[in-house]
């Protein structure tokens, strides 16, 4: 019924930048937050940064500054812009969504399948 499709990971090098898109869709009523998280090899899921339905912002120390999270509400889509990237930015970027869909009267988590980013000379 809902899916999240991002786009946008790749290789780059130290010092590169890379943007990233997640757009959700099917029978969806309204979205809380968005956000993305990352899990590199070996480690657990983190969160990166996630924005609120009204724009409001939250970043983990490791990103602020270089990272930046946008969403547009219209196209349900949710975007991180990262510069200044390091090789310790490599991981996989997952998006995630918390989401009512029309008829429900809950909102749930839904996740993307997952981009690699890879950061490396």
């Amino acid at each position: 019924q809902v899916q999240l499709v991002e786009s946008g990971g790749g290789l780059v090098q130290p010092g590169g930048s890379l943007r990233l898109s997640c757009a959700a869709s099917g029978s969806i009523f309204s979205i809380n937050a968005m956000g993305w998280y990352r899990q590199a090899p070996g480690k657990e899921r983190e969160l990166v940064a996630d924005i609120a339905s009204g724009g409001e912002t939250n970043y983990a120390d490791s990103v602020k500054g270089r990272f930046t999270i946008s969403r547009d509400n219209a196209k349900n889509t949710v975007y991180l812009q990262m510069n200044s990237l390091k090789p310790e930015d490599t991981a996989v970027y997952y998006c995630n969504a918390d989401l009512s869909l029309y008829g429900s009267d809950w909102y749930e988590d839904y996740w993307g399948q997952g981009t690699q980013v890879t950061v490396s000379s």
